[in-house]
């Protein structure tokens, strides 16, 4: 049985369609730039519907998308030859505000109760690597493995990574998360 185009094209949009919003959410924390981003979402879709045949019913639709939005913004990446700021593993140290929510916040839930303008500000400003396996993970509550499939990199470099994410918001929002209440100031 062959599927016409209008088929096709009626199914890309009852099962791609609904995922806009993530892949926006996304891409705005990929590019840091709203009119980016809607452009990246554009290219993604284009991109994916163009490539539906491809995609297997009853296979996780929202990974596909994110791993072809994920490329379609390496290779503008790429393109562009815009390097992002580096990893300087000095400035992921331990910081009190870890140990203050790591015992009972392993998966970053803390993060959910306090995102606002400031963290999104925060989460921008970090490392490409950092930001996109953050946003993947504590934004789009996405688990480890399917980050790695997105991202093609290993579970533990999912993790590692996200540790050190964590770890550099932390350093940044300290100050701002005593103002706010969300912790009491340690003596020095």
């Amino acid at each position: 049985m062959t599927i016409t185009v209008d088929e096709q094209r009626r199914a890309f949009e009852q099962e791609a369609l609904p995922h806009l919003d993530t892949l926006y959410r996304v891409a705005l924390r990929l590019t840091s730039d709203p009119s980016r981003a809607e452009d990246l979402v554009q290219d993604a879709m284009l991109k994916a519907l163009r490539s539906w045949e491809q995609y297997q019913p009853g296979t996780n639709l929202r990974a596909w998308l994110l791993t072809i939005l994920r490329n379609t913004f390496i290779n503008d990446y790429r393109r562009e030859k815009a390097r992002g700021p580096t990893v300087d593993l000095a400035d992921a140290e331990t910081f009190r505000l870890f140990d203050e929510v790591g015992d009972r916040d392993p998966e970053g839930r803390f993060f959910d109760q306090i995102v606002d303008d400031e963290v999104l500000r925060a989460i921008d400003q970090l490392p490409e690597e950092f930001r996109e396996t953050l946003v993947l993970s504590d934004v789009e509550g996405l688990p480890y493995q399917e980050i790695s499939t997105i991202t093609k990199v290993p579970v533990g470099t999912v993790k590692s990574r996200l540790f050190r994410a964590r770890r550099a918001l932390q350093s940044k929002l300290y100050d701002y998360a005593v103002e706010m209440g969300y912790i009491k100031k340690n003596p020095e």
